[in-house]
């Protein structure tokens, strides 16, 4: 009778020796590291562990680390970078020839994105820094409206999978065309025979392999387009187009309960949802309307925030009604921005922000703020961002930037945006915030001006 083999017994994750385990864990991310943690008891152990830590240190700030506890410090310093906590960022500055006004900017990768009246301007950020210049990008011959990010992957431009990590630029402007940019090129235009092109959804509509972008437009149609198809100049990219009242459309979000529907909003006040996926002429499927003037709109699930005129609604999507109040802001609303995962709201307002609790909104008949964001702002808050770290706030007519911890409301730090040798500076006009990046735009003289600051290998802290 032969020999019985040993049955082998199969190696699991917590078998693994120390060294092997850190050497796996550098391929996660921080996210991944967490998430791991929470599995068991020994894998938290595993994760936790300094030795997992201080490689991950070293690569970002390897002049410095600490011996033990080396988790807690990283997790610290990061925050504190996040929250632009540090006297020595890197600065540079860049002028924007040209009379007109910096209207939209956008931060990639590597790059700073933005245009100007019918111009779209980028700048590589590692050559920034070495003294480099601006690259027109020559293709719209009137007023640039809007830019968008979206993956490469989601378009027919992907080749492999090696891009996948890449996105592409998609402008639209008063011509009533589209560009799609790769790579500082134009590798499609769409329309050009439309009305003006207002707004481009924040997101692309749909769910599987097919996903397409919708504009709207100054007669208040809204125009569907295949990012998948093709050729340069093409007519086939146009998959539907569909009127609401002839009202321009102004904003337009993507429902976060439902990728195929679009939610759009007019100067009129009215908040339409429509299914894309429908074959018919009416796609409306939801219509309601606000009371004041919109100022903006976010999205997120099923709910609708809407800032008109003092007050924040709140609507959901599903029954097309108003379920609470997140914000009263009086005299004026100017800016909105929303942080669903913290149940927070930010509004801008008349020489401060506010932040708000949504869950507190749902409880009193008038909400109350968290906090009011006093700074050094003299004019309405027009622009805002605003992450799990830091809140971010300028204004239109002020050349002052301030940054504000999100959990505290505490100010961190408040820059120029200007030029200090330029008496006649107009304040913020567009700004764009990327972890610990932000690239602020503002009109100094007759020429556009873009300050960018990047706190990531900054040092000293406050």
């Amino acid at each position: 009778m032969a020999d019985e083999q040993p049955a082998t017994m199969a190696t699991r994750i917590t078998d693994l020796d120390h060294d092997s385990f850190a050497h796996c864990a550098s391929f996660l991310s921080l996210r991944d590291l967490s998430n791991l943690a929470m599995s068991s008891k020994s894998l938290k152990s595993f994760a936790y562990s300094d030795s997992i830590w201080l490689d991950r240190f070293r690569e970002l700030w390897p002049e410095n680390f600490p011996l033990s506890g080396v988790r807690k410090a990283y997790l610290n310093r990061r925050t504190a970078l996040h929250q632009f906590k540090y006297y020595d960022p890197f600065v540079a500055s860049l002028f924007a020839e040209g009379y007109y006004t910096v209207d939209n900017i956008l931060l990639d990768k590597n790059d700073i994105i933005f245009s100007q009246g019918p111009a779209i301007k980028m700048a590589k950020i590692d050559s920034i820094m070495s003294g480099g210049s601006l690259v027109t990008m020559p293709g719209h011959n009137s007023r640039v409206t809007c830019l968008r990010l979206f993956p490469l992957s989601e378009t027919s431009l992907a080749q492999s999978e090696a891009q996948t990590e890449e996105n592409v630029l998609l402008t639209s402007n008063c011509d009533g065309s589209i560009r799609l940019w790769w790579k500082g090129a134009c590798r499609r235009v769409f329309g050009g025979r439309h009305a003006a092109v207002h707004t481009m959804s924040d997101k692309l509509l749909g769910n599987g392999d097919v996903k397409v972008l919708a504009s709207g437009e100054q007669d208040g149609s809204i125009c569907l387009w295949s990012l998948s198809s093709s050729g340069r100049r093409y007519r086939q990219a146009l998959k539907a187009k569909f009127c609401g009242d002839q009202k321009p459309v102004k904003w337009m979000s993507v429902a976060g309960n439902k990728p195929s529907n679009l939610v759009t909003m007019s100067g009129d006040s009215k908040v339409r949802v429509w299914d894309t996926t429908k074959l018919s002429a009416n796609r409306c499927v939801g219509l309601t309307s606000v009371r004041r003037k919109p100022v903006d709109m976010k999205c997120h699930e099923n709910l609708l925030y809407v800032a008109a005129d003092s007050s924040v609604v709140v609507l959901d999507l599903r029954i097309m009604q108003k379920v609470s109040t997140a914000a009263i802001c009086k005299p004026n609303i100017y800016s909105l921005t929303i942080m669903p995962s913290k149940s927070l709201v930010c509004t801008g307002g008349l020489n401060k922000a506010m932040l708000w609790d949504i869950r507190k909104g749902q409880e009193r008949w008038k909400p109350e703020p968290v906090t009011e964001l006093y700074g050094r702002h003299q004019t309405p808050v027009t622009q805002l961002h605003m992450d799990p770290y830091k809140i971010i706030t300028g204004g239109f007519k002020s050349n002052i930037v301030e940054a504000w911890e999100t959990d505290t409301g505490k100010k961190t730090i408040s820059f120029f945006c200007s030029h200090p040798e330029y008496r006649f500076n107009r304040g913020c006009s567009a700004m764009a915030v990327n972890a610990c990046r932000i690239a602020a735009a503002c009109h100094v003289g007759v020429r556009g001006f873009i300050h960018f600051t990047d706190f990531s290998s900054a040092t000293r802290r406050l």
